[in-house]
C-alpha cells in the first residue's frame, strides 16, 4: 500500500513532533532545567501546575475570542451555527476551538496526574510541555488553511508531548508504584 503525498507529509510531520517530544521531556527529566527537585510542599507542586495552565488555556480563550469576533462581525454568523448555516471562515475557526478544547481537556488532567504523582525532580516536564503546547498550537491555527500536512507538525506537538508525559505517569505509577 503507498502513501499519498498527503500522508506522507503527516506522517513526517507527526514523527517529527513525536521525536521533539521525547528528547524535550527526557532532557526534563534527566536535567531537572527548572530546579524543581527543591520542592518541598505540595503548594510549590501547584504553583508549578497553575504557571503549566496559564499558556494552554490562554490558546483556548484565544481560540474562542477569534470565533466571538467573527460571528460578531459576520451577518451570516452572528446568531451562531446553531440557529444559521455557518460560513466556512466560522466552521475553520470552531474547528480551531474544537481541537484546542479536545487538546485542553486532556492537557489538565495530566498535567495536574504528573505535578502529583511523579517525583519533584521531574516537574521540568510540565511547563516545558506547556511550552511545546503553545508552540504546537500556533503552528497548527497557522497550518489549518493549508490542509493535513502542513498543520500535522503542530497538532502532533500539542498532542504527543500531553500524551507522553501520560504514558510515561502510568509506567511509572505501575513500575513503582503510588505508594
Amino acid at each position: 500500500m503507498s502513501l499519498s503525498n498527503k500522508q506522507q507529509g503527516v506522517i513526517k510531520g507527526m514523527g517529527s513532533a513525536m521525536l521533539m517530544s521525547i528528547v524535550v521531556i527526557s532532557a526534563a527529566i534527566l536535567y531537572d532545567p527548572f530546579h524543581y527537585s527543591n520542592i518541598s510542599q505540595i503548594s510549590q507542586k501547584l504553583a508549578v501546575l497553575g504557571l503549566s495552565l496559564v499558556l494552554p488555556t490562554l490558546f483556548l480563550i484565544a481560540s474562542i475570542g477569534r470565533l466571538a469576533k467573527y460571528r460578531f462581525f459576520s451577518p451570516e454568523d452572528i446568531d451562531g451555527s446553531g440557529l444559521s448555516s455557518a460560513t466556512t471562515e466560522a466552521v475553520v475557526l470552531q474547528s480551531l476551538l474544537q481541537n484546542t478544547l479536545e487538546q485542553l481537556v486532556i492537557t489538565y488532567g495530566v498535567y495536574t496526574a504528573w505535578c502529583l504523582l511523579m517525583p519533584v525532580a521531574w516537574l521540568s516536564a510540565v511547563p516545558l510541555c506547556s511550552i511545546l503546547f503553545a508552540v504546537g498550537r500556533i503552528l497548527f491555527f497557522k497550518g489549518y488553511r493549508q490542509g493535513a500536512p502542513a498543520r500535522a507538525f503542530g497538532f502532533a506537538l500539542t498532542f504527543y508531548s500531553t500524551v507522553l508525559l501520560f504514558i510515561v505517569l502510568v509506567v511509572y505509577q505501575v513500575v513503582v508504584g503510588i505508594y
